[in-house]
């Protein structure tokens, strides 16, 4: 017979914890503890070495980042130990700090996901065979969170294109030629990436090093 999947829960609400252990348990899943804290939750993981563990975000004392914290410890010190973290709401900060850490065996979905049971174990299972799942909310917050931090996002296709040019050491003339503008054009285009990098005139900086700088930074 094929080994039962282990599993370690971290839940502090009673109904969603039970809820949980008899899921699985139906889903022929071995739960080995299910813990109202993160204390201990990391010290029944320390005991039991289970196969994959699910947390809550949010638990106490503060309920802010204790439970995601606790995951993060996980990965570090269990690495063979798949993670599946519940949230009630997109925290992008630590689903970013998590996913950073060790993509695989990795899983993030919102709590409403638990609904449907189906896909709620087959997302276990993807995790637990070190798979990554993220909870379509969250890959959509991530990638309004990596806009938003990335300030060459918002420059145009043509701002791009003198950027790159200029990261190849060219003059306004030379890149003039090159894209068959006029410098004047080039200029404009100039300034704008300034702006839009937010470098400012300043005593002691170079401004178009700091912007190829930037896109370097995007580069590597």
């Amino acid at each position: 017979m094929t080994a039962r999947t282990t599993v370690v829960i971290a839940e502090d609400s009673v109904l969603l914890r039970d809820g949980l252990v008899r899921l699985l348990e139906l889903a022929d899943f071995e739960v080995l503890a299910a813990e109202p804290d993160a204390e201990r939750f990391l010290a029944s993981v320390d005991t039991h070495r289970p196969d994959l563990v699910l947390v809550d975000v949010r638990m106490p004392p503060t309920f802010t980042s204790e439970g995601i914290r606790a995951a993060l410890v996980v990965r570090e010190q269990h690495p063979d130990t798949a993670v599946m973290v519940l949230s009630q709401y997109v925290e992008e900060q630590y689903a970013t700090e998590l996913l950073s850490s060790h993509s695989k065996g990795v899983g993030y979905l919102l709590k409403d996901r638990v609904a449907d049971t189906s896909d709620f174990i087959a997302a276990l299972r993807d995790v637990r065979d070190g798979g990554t799942v993220l909870d379509p909310e969250v890959v959509s917050q991530l990638l309004i969170r990596s806009r938003r931090r990335d300030p060459l996002a918002a420059l145009s296709p043509r701002e791009r294109e003198v950027l790159d040019l200029m990261a190849q050491g060219r003059t306004n003339a030379a890149i003039a030629r090159t894209l068959y503008i006029s410098e004047g054009a080039v200029e404009k285009n100039v300034s704008s990436i300034f702006t839009k990098l937010d470098l400012p005139p300043a005593e002691g900086d170079h401004r178009r090093v700091l912007a190829v700088l930037r896109w370097l930074e995007q580069e590597d």
